[in-house]
């Protein structure tokens, strides 16, 4: 005996409903054209996920903008009225042009793109809850989260809706990724519960299967297997779920990636692609979904959105009132230049590393050379110059690593030393000594992390970029560690600390030492004599005054006189002959 699923019967039901009112129009009058039984319902679902506040284009990193995307939007809906747009979370913060309103930029901007729904990621959550709260009611754009909820166990986004698509009922429901507890602050999240997405989507495909034609998971969970809970493990243990439009790994699916009769589509990140999902549908049933990718490349004949481009350029941080706005003063040069950062310890690499260990509470903190673009004069620190400094929206994590990798850290950092090299390290609450004469991996002579000496064996806690955390600038050692915990970007921590520390404590102290090259002498050979050639005297060569520039450094001021960089600092009564500052004088001896 042939048992029918509830959806075949639903199915069925469907089909006796039809055939009693194809009776009875007949009946009724033959003036009626009837459509085919299995008449066909294309649905489109565009989607991205992960954009971090890209709202601008940027052919040079492979970054659509939004402007082009609202004029994919609508091109695709003049093409398919039935189609629906979606974000995978991790949207309102990042780049300072979202940052600096908390957030609204994204919400207005998605509005004017046409997007439908979007679920909440970790970085959502950056500007805390109840700014998240606000944002929620502020926006066209409806929240969806099913597995968060408060106190009283109740929901604070919608957890789900029904939206009919062309005649076809789509169910779209909402998940967060329950690591958001641990992957933002804690004091961003007081009083919420992150659910079990797995037992969560259980509940959710019970209430939507009977009402629905097809339900939707749009799920901030990723597929990185160190996450609680990936989508593929999500597709795997519920039954009924046709799609996972899906954000937080960064994975690039091309044609998206079947499991378990779900598709899993993702888009990368930063709005490097726009992802499609074409879904047909015959009387309820699914009977075919496509996945695809449009990259950034793919894109540069087609025309941005002329009034939501208009906008974009109006919220330019540049263009923000809030961006002149004074945080601080230094009396003090801060020294960013792109040759010193990269090279030795500077009072701005210290500082950006003191304020990344302060906010982070991790014994060590570390900022790469590269990501500090700009120095700061005396005078007015101002929202525009640090956002200026630190432009690329990266946030800082923090993990726990070995002693050993710490080391490899270190020996990285100053492998091709006295080149200037992005992934230098600026450092804070450690010291280290190194030797360039020694070989590569061997160049780090001593270490002390907190004033005690250092130990291979023990695990220590470093607060990093993101860029790093995932190997970036060739720290690959960093990436096989699970995240602890995120925090804000460079340029908001740097700011909260200039406000309540100021410069305090910023001076090049002897963190990082390098150890003079030592040149043995060889023994002194009597001469055997010669008669000396007449010689003409040479001129007499008067005393040189340099300028210091930005971008000098005193090794290569004494080479342009063929002198050593010690015997430079020796006649200017240099104590520290790494550290040397614009408009200084250096007075070069006769030679």
């Amino acid at each position: 005996m042939y048992v029918l699923h509830k959806k075949e019967e639903g199915i069925l039901m469907k089909k006796v409903l039809s055939l009693v009112l194809v009776a009875l129009l007949i009946l009724g009058s033959f003036s009626f054209v009837f459509a085919e039984d299995a008449e066909t319902v294309k649905i489109t679902v565009i989607h991205t996920n992960d954009t971090h506040a890209r709202l601008v284009e940027d052919s040079y990193n492979g970054v659509i903008g939004f402007a082009k995307i609202a004029a994919l939007i609508k091109e695709a809906k003049e093409a398919n009225p039935n189609t629906l747009v979606l974000d995978a979370g991790d949207t309102l913060h990042g780049m300072p042009i979202v940052n600096i309103s908390k957030g609204e930029n994204a919400i207005k901007v998605l509005e004017a793109a046409g997007y439908d729904y979007l679920t909440l990621g970790n970085h959502d959550f950056n500007y805390g809850k109840d700014r998240l709260f606000e944002l929620r009611d502020m926006s066209q754009v409806g929240m969806l989260s099913a597995n968060i909820v408060d106190e009283k166990g109740e929901y604070v986004f919608t957890p789900y809706v029904i939206e009919e698509v062309g005649g076809v009922k789509v169910g779209i429901y909402g998940l967060s990724t329950p690591d958001t507890a641990i992957l933002t602050n804690p004091t961003n999240v007081p009083g919420l519960t992150f659910e079990d997405p797995v037992e969560v989507s259980k509940e959710m495909v019970d209430e939507l299967k009977d009402k629905t034609d097809v339900i939707i998971a749009l799920a901030h969970l990723g597929l990185d297997e160190s996450s609680s809970i990936t989508s593929k493990a999500l597709a795997q243990a519920v039954e009924g779920i046709d799609l996972i439009i899906d954000g937080h790994s960064h994975s690039l699916l091309a044609t998206g990636q079947l499991e378990n009769n779900t598709l899993i589509a993702q888009t990368e990140n930063y709005g490097k692609n726009l992802g499609f999902v074409d879904i047909e549908i015959q009387n309820g049933e699914v009977v075919s979904m496509a996945a695809r990718l449009l990259a950034a490349a793919d894109t540069a004949e087609t025309v941005a959105d002329p009034e939501l481009a208009a906008f974009i350029e109006t919220i330019k941080p540049e263009n923000d009132p809030a961006f002149t706005e004074v945080i601080a003063t230094t009396d003090i040069y801060l020294d960013g230049v792109r040759e010193n950062v990269r090279t030795k310890e500077t009072n701005l690499g210290n500082l950006s590393s003191d304020a990344a260990r302060d906010a982070t509470g991790a014994d060590i903190a570390f900022v790469n050379g590269g990501g500090i673009r700009e120095d700061i004069p005396v005078g007015e620190i101002t929202k525009g110059k640090i956002a200026a400094i630190f432009p690329f929206g990266n946030t800082i994590e923090v993990k726990k690593i070995t002693g050993a990798d710490l080391k490899a850290m270190l020996e990285w950092s100053v492998s091709d030393y006295p080149a200037a090299k992005g992934a230098f390290l600026q450092v804070s609450g450690l010291e280290f000594t190194f030797d360039p004469a020694q070989p590569v991996d061997s160049k780090v002579m001593e270490i002390t992390v907190g004033g005690e000496a250092f130990d291979e064996t023990k695990e220590y806690t470093v607060a990093i970029n993101d860029f790093m955390s995932a190997g970036g600038d060739g720290y690959a050692m960093l990436a096989k560690y699970d995240t602890q915990t995120i925090f804000g970007t460079y340029e908001e921590i740097i700011q909260n600390y200039l406000v309540t520390n100021g410069t305090a404590g910023s001076e090049v102290s002897g963190r990082i030492k390098v150890l003079e090259v030592v040149v043995e002498e060889p023994e002194p050979v009597e001469p055997t004599p010669v008669e000396p050639a007449p010689v003409e005297p040479e001129p007499v060569v008067e005393e040189v005054i340099y300028i210091v520039v930005p971008g000098d450094v005193l090794w290569k001021i004494a080479a342009q006189y063929n002198l050593t960089y010690q015997e430079l600092a020796e006649y200017n009564n240099i104590v520290n002959p790494h550290l040397i500052y614009p408009d200084q004088i250096i007075k070069v001896p006769a030679k």
